[in-house]
């Protein structure tokens, strides 16, 4: 059984946006099934699936009340999709920006949204889950996609390396001149230091704003840093070092071949698996 895993901390991850909860989740499940008479139980691993979800469930209903006090904007635990390691299931962990979106959604939303049109479950299937009704089930997946704006996870599209190459290179040389060519007009940036590292504790949005923001950071922080481009959540990532250490992920959202969203992570406790990585 111990080869679920990597599956089961997926489901715990998608709902929780912490790689470390999950990983904590997925032990407490298996513990709780090793305790009790595993020879009655028909099918173990759908047993193990509900308990990680319910688990994730309970531990997403905490973690709300925390980010209440939050100092600053709260954002997923990032992690890396384009290393060989097998904590997570991949191709099942879902882009970053569609990780910052489900914030809207309370858990139980989250995880029917997440079941249905991630995991490809039915309805009856995610009412056996969470012991609740098929109309319930119903109801909670509508109700999140109208939170949310989206009636499915839509598909990454492709980012040409050389835009990324464009852009790696515009914050590696502080070239503000070609900056602002690269912003789209909606921008926004987030940032999360969660109280233990230098972050901007509102959003910053319009391209005079950001494009300001952006110029002063490469100007007095960038230059003189090793950056690397990575993935996170199967999109692309700045990975910012400050005394060979892991200081920032930057997360670049594209849309009409321009920066459309940026997403800081500077929590150090956020980017821990990701230093594990680097």
């Amino acid at each position: 059984m111990d080869n679920l895993r990597p599956l089961l901390t997926t489901y715990a991850y998608n709902i929780t946006g912490s790689l470390e909860d999950s990983k904590d989740i997925v032990q407490d499940a298996f513990l709780k099934f090793m305790q009790i008479d595993t020879e009655r139980i028909e099918n173990k691993k759908a047993y193990l699936v509900r308990t990680v979800i319910n688990l994730a469930i309970n531990q997403k209903n905490r973690q709300q009340k925390l980010v209440d006090s939050y100092p600053g904007h709260w954002l997923p635990e990032p992690v890396a999709t384009e290393s060989a390691d097998t904590i997570l299931n991949r191709k099942e962990v879902l882009s970053y920006s569609l990780m910052v979106l489900l914030e809207k959604l309370n858990p139980k939303e989250r995880a029917v949204f997440i079941l249905k049109e991630a995991f490809d479950y039915d309805h009856e299937e995610i009412a056996e889950v969470l012991e609740l009704s098929i109309e319930n089930s119903r109801k909670l997946l509508s109700r999140a996609k109208s939170k949310l704006h989206e009636p499915t996870p839509e598909v990454e599209k492709a980012v040409p390396a050389n835009f990324l190459s464009k852009y790696l290179d515009v914050i590696r040389n502080g070239d503000t001149s070609r900056l602002e060519q690269l912003l789209h007009d909606d921008i926004f940036v987030i940032s999360d230091g969660g109280g233990k590292a230098v972050a901007f504790r509102k959003m910053v949005s319009g391209i005079s704003r950001v494009f300001r923001l952006m110029s002063g950071l490469m100007q007095k922080y960038y230059i003189g840093k090793r950056i690397e481009l990575g993935v996170v959540n199967h999109q692309p990532a700045l990975f910012v070092y400050e005394n060979e250490k892991l200081a920032t992920v930057q997360v670049i959202i594209i849309e009409d071949g321009k920066v459309a969203k940026l997403y800081f992570m500077r929590n150090p406790d956020k980017l821990k698996n990701l230093k594990e990585n680097s």
